[in-house]
């Protein structure tokens, strides 16, 4: 059977043709899995996309704090003069952040708003409460083992 974590990456790289890498990561910055299109040439190696990806969770828990405030957050982007990168934070009704999403578009792509909006988060929404639980469960399966 195909990991949940990874068959979603996989189902957002190819939602669109603009997607160059999808990963997920968990609350603790850990990336769980990836997905790249193919014949890409990465832009950063594995060890950069961990640094990024924990820096990621990092500013998410800073904004997450807003969010009871301000409304809940769709996505946050920088746009960089090779990619355009885009983080999309999974929290539960609470407001406590399980993972976060992190994709790439080209830098090419027009109209990025309705391409997230549209065709991007609508992936991620299907499958997000599996995506949480199976996060708590392999967090209670580590808790067990260090027991």
């Amino acid at each position: 059977m195909v990991d949940l974590f990874k068959s979603l990456c996989d189902r957002i790289i190819k939602a669109n043709s603009a997607v160059r890498f999808a990963a997920i990561v968990d609350e603790h910055g850990t990336v769980m899995a990836s997905s790249e299109r193919r014949g890409l040439k990465p832009l950063l190696d594995r060890e950069q996309t961990a640094q990024y990806a924990l820096a990621a969770v990092t500013r998410q828990y800073t904004r997450i704090r807003w969010q009871s405030i301000l409304g809940k957050i769709d996505y946050t982007c920088s746009y960089y003069e090779k990619v355009f990168r885009v983080t999309l934070p999974l929290t539960d009704r609470n407001n406590r952040l399980h993972a976060v999403i992190i994709f790439t578009l080209d830098v090419s792509v027009k109209d990025f708003h309705s391409i997230i909006m549209k065709k991007l988060i609508p992936v991620v929404r299907e499958s997000e409460s599996k995506l949480i639980k199976k996060l708590d469960n392999s967090k209670k399966g580590q808790a067990i083992r260090k027991s």
